[in-house]
């Protein structure tokens, strides 16, 4: 098996050759995506179903009803993080962005219904990350918070230390709980 490499929006390989070391991926995006799969598939059948047992049921809305399906997967299948020494990848279905997390210039926080982190780096990279993944997988934390205080000490993070903190006291506040948890005192 041979290295992938992909070409990020900067022309910079994103394939591990400039930052060796372990990569970090999301250890519940497999089960997320079965999900997704999964409530597709089930609002097709549902729809196809009840077509069927009503008498409606033709090419048209047979049609109609997959692309709808589709439609929902597309939206609820998560983008795949994975971030190793100096980098952080997300995947979509069509699009790849990475951005260096040894030189970022900005992080910033999209409050909304769906939490955003937005991290920029010098080379123009950018990356846009659902803060509960870090919460969930403490190695990718780990990574960002050593290559974001390698920003800061280079001086070239400018916008970004709020949503660090903010991120950093959620983190403390999810492994005592899970502490709590382990140790029966919750």
């Amino acid at each position: 098996m041979g290295r992938r490499f992909t070409q990020s929006a900067t022309g910079a390989h994103a394939g591990g050759s400039e930052h060796p070391g372990p990569l970090s991926h999301d250890i519940n995006w497999a089960g997320e995506r079965r999900s997704a799969i999964g409530l597709a598939s089930l609002l097709c059948t549902a729809l196809l179903a009840m077509d069927a047992g009503l008498g409606d049921l033709d090419a048209t809305r047979g049609a109609l009803w997959t692309g709808l399906a589709v439609l929902v997967f597309v939206v609820l299948l998560p983008p795949r993080v994975s971030v190793g020494p100096g980098v952080l990848s997300t995947r979509g279905l069509l699009v790849e962005r990475t951005v260096r997390t040894d030189s970022l210039v900005s992080i910033r926080w999209s409050d909304g219904v769906a939490q955003r982190m937005i991290l920029r780096d010098t080379d123009g990279g950018q990356a846009e990350i659902d803060p509960t993944v870090l919460v969930r997988n403490p190695a990718m934390w780990r990574l960002l918070d050593a290559d974001t205080r390698a920003s800061i000490q280079r001086g070239t993070l400018h916008c970004g230390g709020t949503a660090l903190r903010r991120l950093a006291r959620r983190m403390d506040r999810e492994t005592a709980l899970t502490v709590f948890k382990v140790s029966g005192l919750r």
